[in-house]
């Protein structure tokens, strides 16, 4: 939180007072896992209303950055109707959540003005037969050995599994890892047939002239391999590993999408669109050094932003690769909380990066050792890395800055309490 602050830091009100000092603020959020519960069945997430209502507060200066949906059945949007009173009154009052959905191809404003920028009809109606398939698959898949699972067994895991977003439909198996959960072979073996079922899909794509048009994210995943496909994260029977496999539109990577926020932000602020009013994700470079490049050359540093990256999905592994053992660092927030650390240090803004432990929640993954980092607090010798297993590494070039180790409770009161001082702050 400051450039002199020790990394995997508790201390969350040294932080809560550095941003309510802070001018230029520009909060950039993950969903899922931070301010709501990492579910198995995404139908029952549900958001705190004074969360919703705290984000409308810090309008201008929050924006989200998800590889969810805002609409559809399963969107975030529906969530948040849920939390209010009627309907109508987010719409009414500016309460849905601003920012990027689907990766960063789905824009939406406080009012639920939703827009896919660069995204083609012919993209848009294949993605709509998708869900289908994926129903068909599953139940296929289920229905025959070696899993035989009865009809009556089949529909409800079929039903949680199958998210039908228009933009980036998903496969989520976390329901199927509980229900395994007494045969780890049998879900690894899962993990494999699904991603073997995107891998058709691509194929599918290719058929219908759009062999360029997408890309299978792994979530959460080990990085990529040289050909920039994202590598599955296997179960261990105790880490649930890769559970959302989701057909995404290529472009639609979070770390893009920093950019994109920041274009409107720059807008908001300025008048101004840096990288022009029609800038989308589907003409972004994709490599992490060109869009810092990119950022560099556009956007003026007197307007620059103090950024705030926050999210829950992070991973480090030490595996073997031709014989040599190798660290492989992923996890769907990696990219854009990477870029959110490398803009504070090009345009010298004190960004910030804040990693919420998702752990406690439904879904099996890596969590922090709350113990060795309260003891770390009082002793500047000791090492954070032990209390990162799965997460982070010595020589991992992220630095998680601040952590909130109880998880999405924890940060909804810090993302309230800041929310409420920030507003009165500027008055």
């Amino acid at each position: 939180m400051t450039k002199n602050s020790p990394h995997f830091s508790l201390d969350h009100s040294r932080l809560l007072d550095s941003l309510i000092a802070t001018d230029k603020l520009l909060i950039i959020q993950d969903l899922d896992g931070v301010c709501m519960g990492l579910v198995r069945d995404p139908l029952t997430r549900t958001i705190e209303r004074r969360y919703v209502h705290a984000a409308s507060q810090l309008a201008g200066h929050f924006f989200v950055l998800t590889n969810g949906e805002h609409i559809g059945r399963r969107g975030v949007n529906n969530i948040v109707d849920n939390a209010l009173d009627a309907p109508s009154q987010a719409g009414e009052q500016g309460l849905y959540l601003p920012g990027l959905a689907a990766g960063g191809v789905q824009l939406q404003d406080r009012h639920g003005e939703v827009s896919h920028p660069g995204v083609s009809e012919a993209e848009l109606t294949f993605l709509r037969t998708i869900p289908g398939k994926a129903e068909h698959f599953l139940r296929q898949l289920l229905a025959a050995p070696p899993y035989a699972l009865a009809a009556c067994a089949i529909t409800p895991l079929v039903d949680a599994s199958v998210l039908d977003n228009l933009a980036s439909p998903t496969i989520n198996i976390n329901s199927l890892y509980q229900h395994f959960s007494n045969q780890p072979a049998l879900y690894q073996q899962l993990q494999h047939a699904v991603a073997g079922f995107m891998e058709q899909l691509q194929q599918q794509a290719s058929a219908c002239r759009l062999p360029e048009s997408f890309f299978v994210h792994y979530a959460p995943n080990l990085g990529s391999d040289d050909l920039g496909q994202e590598r599955l994260k296997h179960s261990t029977g105790e880490n649930a590993g890769t559970t959302d496999f989701q057909f995404m539109l290529k472009g639609a990577i979070k770390e893009v999408g920093v950019l994109l926020i920041l274009n409107h932000y720059y807008h908001q602020h300025t008048g101004h669109y840096p990288l022009g009013a029609d800038f989308n994700a589907r003409q972004a470079p994709r490599e992490q050094s060109a869009l810092l490049q990119l950022a560099r050359e556009h956007f003026d540093p007197a307007h620059m932003p103090r950024i705030v990256g926050v999210g829950d999905t992070v991973t480090s592994v030490t595996a073997t690769l031709d014989g040599q053992p190798q660290q492989l660092r992923g996890g769907s927030d990696r990219g854009f909380l990477t870029l959110v650390q490398e803009l504070g240090q090009a345009f010298d803004s004190n960004n910030c990066v804040l990693y919420i432990d998702s752990s406690g929640d439904e879904v099996a993954r890596p969590g922090l050792n709350a113990a060795h980092l309260q003891r770390r607090a009082s002793d500047a010798e000791l090492q954070a890395w032990p209390a990162a297993e799965g997460i982070s590494d010595p020589a991992d070039p992220l630095s998680l800055d601040v952590v909130f180790c109880d998880g999405h409770a924890q940060y909804v009161t810090f993302f309230c309490t800041l929310a409420q001082r920030y507003t009165q702050r500027s008055r």
